[in-house]
């Protein structure tokens, strides 16, 4: 294969990136030269990897496991900024690009990893890497590539090699599609209201949100959305139950409307087709081939980990559904407290025991000030800095770049926040990147972040106020950003959140924690209108409300992770999704089931989101995140020798070693269950 070097080109994706830092050339990129990018960086990439297929000396880690690392980073590049976008801030065109470069991507990747030539020189240097002296970081990489090709079916017969690349390629498909069903779906709803008598209940700040987003659709009145911020105060505040059921009813159908947009058949699809391909690599289930390569090893591991926690949470959740029925009724409500009524009842019974809402927690919330209180913390733990650059090009208007700086002012990451909903950003909240962290033969390479989120816009008179969630999930994405910003690895594929996927939700819950801490919620928390703190006594009612329907969130979590465990380590063959979902989750569930709702088909992070046989990584990494916090306890909140263990053991290391290994280096044990239940109240 002749040399190809891409150079002169009129294409920005292409080009050599001259901005500050050599970040994304943003404001240059057209939707025309994603494709022609893609084809040359994916011919880039094969040239690359075909001169590390004909070196004509003996195979090496440097010059096959080394160089196959650092193959192809253009076509990382372009990728990055594509499907980031393409989540961030879609269009029509982008979701059919999206379609048309899918099998592409699949194919080159099939390409990559049934290579048999590739592959012999690969598993030449494996079999002899005993004797090779390697780093700990470059024993894993090792391990890594060569589990990666075996488990790409580099072993299977070449009539073989075809049936995996036909699935390979059709589940990326499908994937995508899945996507953007639920992306649609999402924005084909809106609950148009005109009479003023139907915004009972909701409050004043919710009210004029809704009021905005019908000014910017045209309309009298008030729209509300299924977008998180719109739609999770709605089933909270409004007191028209009808409206509420109307909602609830939307947002649960999503994909289940037997409309071009349905995603049924692609849950059949794709789970017949993962069960087939993880039994063409020799595994029982989807799942026994995911878990291989994570902490929790087997799917028995996974079901008997689920199973103790819900013994655990199970007789608690049905406590505390039966306080919230019996208040309902307290309150004039007649029959059983149906899903859209849960969180209505449920808010009010919190205000009444706790005496505070989240509509009076949110006014010393203010985006801003939340920023500078979520930049604190890593100020004090790790000695690192933020500061806002405006000469870093973005997206879209209502993203902020800002540079990141260690204490000796050296340059760590560039960071991008993303804060407000629009059509085109799909719901929930994201950390991503677009350049990773590598550091081969003295030229460090510094990765560039980015957080993603749906948090509420500002309105004509008030700034962009935060729930208490929403700070908590500012904390979490924010943990997942100092992952990929404090990495300090030689190779980009373990460094940064390149880690077992039961390992990577670690930093982020553990950040969530200062939530609930008085001494850092004193640094920000002022009232947008007055400058006063938040009031002591207000704080100690957010702490003692932390573990409010704990039990019910928990098995709400655990239904998640059993459905999930259901489609990937049980039956491949779906006839009927909802009675198969029905199954799944009755032993978790408390309410009656409802007609045409559904979890699975708007259950984007096992079909699209890469979570498949892995949702219960969420519950996993909170056992390991209320074990490593019990440290910070016990030294203090703040403490800085407890935080450098922490980012000397775990965020700089990423994956390169196992996780387990990482862990202890800061803990000194293997984590257990129990402080999980003691922080959640399920044990004393």
């Amino acid at each position: 294969m002749t040399d190809i070097t891409i150079q002169n080109t009129n294409n920005p994706l292409l080009s050599d990136f001259s901005n500050i830092h050599q970040t994304a050339p943003f404001s240059l990129i057209r939707n025309e030269h994603y494709l022609p990018a893609f084809k040359a960086a994916i011919l880039e990439a094969k040239n690359e990897i075909q001169q590390i297929i004909d070196n004509p000396e003996e195979p090496t880690f440097r010059n096959t496991i080394a160089a196959l690392d650092l193959a192809g980073q253009r076509l990382e590049r372009v990728q990055a900024i594509f499907f980031n976008l393409n989540s961030a801030e879609t269009n029509d065109e982008m979701q059919e690009i999206a379609q048309e470069v899918a099998p592409l991507l699949s194919e080159f990747g099939n390409d990559v990893t049934l290579n048999p030539d590739l592959f012999a020189r690969i598993k030449t240097v494996y079999e002899q890497k005993d004797q090779l002296a390697l780093s700990p970081e470059e024993a894993t990489l090792l391990q890594k590539t060569y589990g990666r090709f075996e488990r790409s079916g580099a072993n299977l017969t070449n009539e073989q090699k075809e049936v995996y690349r036909e699935i390979t390629k059709e589940l990326s498909q499908l994937g995508l599609k899945f996507q953007q069903n639920v992306l649609a779906e999402t924005n084909a709803y809106e609950l148009h209201i005109t009479n003023a008598a139907d915004l009972a209940g909701l409050p004043e700040s919710v009210v004029e949100m809704a009021a905005g987003t019908a000014k910017e659709k045209g309309k009298e009145g008030w729209v509300f959305t299924l977008q998180y911020p719109s739609y999770v105060p709605f089933m909270k505040y409004a007191d028209n139950r009808a409206l509420r059921e109307q909602m609830y009813r939307a947002f649960s159908s999503k994909g289940n409307k037997g409309n071009e947009t349905d995603n049924k058949e692609i849950i059949r699809r794709i789970v017949k087709l993962r069960a087939e391909k993880a039994k063409l690599l020799g595994f029982e289930s989807h799942a026994a081939f995911k878990l291989k390569e994570r902490m929790a090893e087997t799917p028995e591991k996974v079901t008997n980990f689920l199973n103790e926690l819900h013994a655990a949470s199970r007789p608690v959740a049905v406590a505390e559904f039966d306080e919230v029925q019996q208040y309902a009724e307290k309150r004039g409500f007649v029959g059983k407290v149906q899903r859209w009524d849960w969180a209505y009842f449920s808010e009010k019974l919190k205000e009444e025991k706790y005496s505070f809402t989240d509509e009076e927690v949110k006014p010393y919330f203010q985006l801003e000030r939340v920023i500078d209180g979520v930049f604190s913390l890593p100020k004090t733990l790790y000695g690192i800095y933020l500061k806002e650059n405006p000469d870093i090009e973005v997206y879209h208007p209502d993203v902020k770049a800002y540079e990141v700086y260690n204490e000796a002012d050296e340059f760590l990451a560039v960071l991008y926040l993303d804060f407000f909903p629009r059509e085109g950003k799909r719901p929930g909240a994201w950390m991503t990147d677009y350049r990773s962290q590598s550091n081969v033969d003295g030229l460090m390479v510094r990765p560039h972040i980015s957080i993603v989120t749906n948090f509420n816009k500002p309105t004509e008179t008030k700034p962009s106020l935060l729930t208490f969630d929403e700070v908590t999930t500012f904390l979490h994405e924010f943990g997942h950003a100092l992952h990929g910003m404090l990495t300090q690895c030689t190779y980009p594929g373990v460094s940064g959140t390149n880690v077992y996927w039961d390992f990577v939700e670690l930093p982020s819950q553990m950040h969530e924690n200062w939530a609930c801490e008085k001494e850092w919620l004193d640094r920000f928390a002022v009232h947008f209108e007055t400058g006063e703190k938040m009031p002591a006594e207000l704080i100690a009612k957010i702490v003692a409300a932390r573990n409010f329907q704990a039990a019910y969130l928990m098995e709400r979590q655990l239904g998640f992770a059993i459905l999930d465990m259901a489609y990937h380590n049980g039956q491949a063959t779906i006839d009927d999704v909802a009675a198969f979902e029905y199954n799944a989750t009755a032993s978790t569930d408390l309410f009656d089931p409802v007609e045409g709702s559904l979890i699975s088909t708007a259950f984007s992070h096992i079909f699209s989101g890469g979570y498949d046989a892995g949702y219960y990584s969420y519950k996993w990494a909170e056992v390991l995140d209320a074990d490593a916090f019990s440290v910070f306890r016990e030294n203090g909140i703040f403490d800085r020798a407890t935080a450098d263990s922490f980012r000397k053991n775990i965020l700089e290391k990423g994956g390169s070693r196992h996780p387990m290994e990482l862990y202890k280096a800061f803990r000194g044990q293997e984590p257990g269950v129990d402080a999980l239940l003691k922080r959640c109240g399920l044990k004393g």
